[in-house]
């Protein structure tokens, strides 16, 4: 699978990483930085990147961090066909995949660890959307208020 990920300059240390976990695991990543904590990067520039990435094709899901993974949630969330969410437990990591269609996990570097964070990885990425009724209904419901609003 090809998965974008992408960091702010608070995000950096989990960068790599995060790389290398979906490397081990036989996936394809899509680096798109940055690579420099003393950056004045802004999480929303690399939450369009990530973003664009997917919509365009370019990989299936994506791999978003910032500080506290907050910021990085919200403003993937902007992008109509992005279903992002801020994950610090396996359980939502994975079940974020299955039930809700989510399509890029966002990662707080301030907030855990890399070992949590590397374990989050293996759950989104192993995740697989169900297709039941109820989940399809509710994805659905969640792509009308996208075209509405």
């Amino acid at each position: 699978m090809k998965v974008a990920v992408a960091a702010d300059h608070a995000g950096v240390p989990l960068l790599a990483p995060v790389l290398e976990e979906l490397r081990r695991l036989g996936h394809e990543p899509l680096d798109l930085g940055t690579h420099d904590a003393l950056s004045a990067d802004d999480y929303p520039d690399r939450a369009a990147d990530l973003a664009e990435a997917i919509i365009a094709g370019g990989a299936e899901r994506g791999v978003l961090i910032c500080g506290s993974g907050v910021g990085a949630s919200v403003a993937a969330n902007k992008v109509r066909g992005i279903r992002a969410a801020l994950c610090h437990d396996t359980y939502s990591a994975h079940q974020g995949v299955e039930h809700d269609q989510m399509n890029v996990l966002c990662l707080g570097a301030r907030v855990i660890g890399e070992a949590l964070a590397l374990e989050l990885v293996r759950a989104f990425i192993a995740a697989r959307f169900t297709n039941e009724a109820r989940h399809l209904r509710r994805v659905g419901k969640i792509a009308a208020m996208e075209a509405r609003f």
